[in-house]
């Protein structure tokens, strides 16, 4: 079990998959949304979690005060149980709409229509590069402006190449064995700022 770390369903328990994904560390968790109030990223905002897994991301981001969360696994255990979840945090907090589809991420992006404000994904440290790109790729369409994506991988993980799909990265972020990327819709070439370098940083222990 793991729960929801705050907002209006806070202390809700949620159903973690017995195999086949890899959850989120609460600690992990808990510096990741805390950096995100800080920039006023959740409240209000469409997301989308890729590879939900138990759905804890996206569900925070519902209690916290996202306005809706899509929540897309393509196995049927895991996603029966991110439903599970989903229900018990609408329950807990009186949360808005929180959606569950069942298929492949490349699939769903493909006919998805968004747009969305805020992405997490955490694909399967086996997913390769070649489809980590791909992913990406078909994601850029559905942003807003002024989109967050969020990618979580092994820290021996290659970086995405957020290039390719036209987006930037700001922000790396290292926990333990654990790594985050950040990236947001790259800046016209006449927009102040373009120059600006990514925040590296590290809590390795």
């Amino acid at each position: 079990m793991t729960r929801i770390i705050a907002g209006r369903a806070r202390g809700a328990r949620l159903e973690v998959p017995g195999s086949g994904t890899r959850p989120t560390s609460d600690r992990v968790r808990e510096s990741l949304f805390g950096a995100l109030e800080s920039a006023d990223a959740i409240r209000g905002a469409r997301v989308l979690d890729l590879y939900a897994g138990s759905g804890a991301l996206g569900l925070e981001a519902l209690s916290r005060g996202a306005a809706s969360t899509d929540l897309v696994e393509r196995g049927r255990q895991a996603a029966a149980l991110i439903r599970r979840n989903a229900a018990t945090v609408v329950k807990a907090g009186g949360a808005s709409a929180a959606r569950v589809h069942e298929v492949a991420v490349h699939t769903y992006l493909l006919r998805a229509t968004g747009p969305f404000d805020l992405v997490f994904s955490d694909p399967p440290y086996d997913l390769d590069d070649e489809a980590m790109t791909a992913d990406l790729v078909a994601l850029a369409p559905l942003l807003s402006p002024d989109a967050l994506v969020i990618v979580e991988r092994a820290r021996r993980s290659t970086p995405p190449d957020f290039a390719a799909a036209g987006l930037e990265l700001f922000r790396e972020k290292s926990y333990g064995d654990t790594a985050l990327w950040w990236a947001e819709p790259a800046a016209s070439d006449d927009d102040p700022g373009v120059d600006a370098q990514p925040a590296t940083e590290s809590q390795s222990r």
